[in-house]
């Protein structure tokens, strides 16, 4: 399998609801450093997993998307914990969305799957995997 993972950051405000987050129920800022693996078996026919510059475009657009947002203001997040490994579900399929479009170009058609990791801190970290 070849894997090329891709790397940028977002700045978010948001609270949780729920006793189970103690302070964090207050809001709170959070950045994020994301980490994107793209992997198929076999690589394109210019020997490359993905455009490695199409996907931080990309990428950087999804996340200026939630950049120095708050969260809990979002209509398409009302009534959710919008918590590390939630965000890194609504990434993977912003991104998988855009493969689909062609925003990661017509090679990227041919991606088996791909990962979407958040970290939280050096510490903690949240990911969502799945098929494309």
């Amino acid at each position: 399998m070849y894997r090329l993972t891709v790397r940028d950051h977002f700045m978010i405000a948001h609270s949780f609801r729920g006793e189970i987050f103690g302070p964090a129920q207050r809001t709170h800022g959070a950045t994020y450093v994301v980490d994107v693996r793209f992997q198929r078996r076999e690589l394109d026919e210019d020997g490359l997993v993905v455009d490695i510059g199409l996907a931080g475009e990309t990428l950087k657009a999804v996340l200026g998307e939630f950049n120095y947002r708050n969260l809990d203001q979002l209509e398409e997040f009302h009534g959710r914990n919008t918590t590390t490994e939630f965000m890194a579900r609504v990434i993977f399929e912003r991104l998988a969305t855009a493969i689909q479009l062609g925003r990661l170009g017509g090679s990227a058609g041919g991606l088996d799957s791909m990962r979407v990791t958040l970290h939280e801190s050096h510490v903690a970290w949240a990911s969502y995997e799945g098929e494309l």
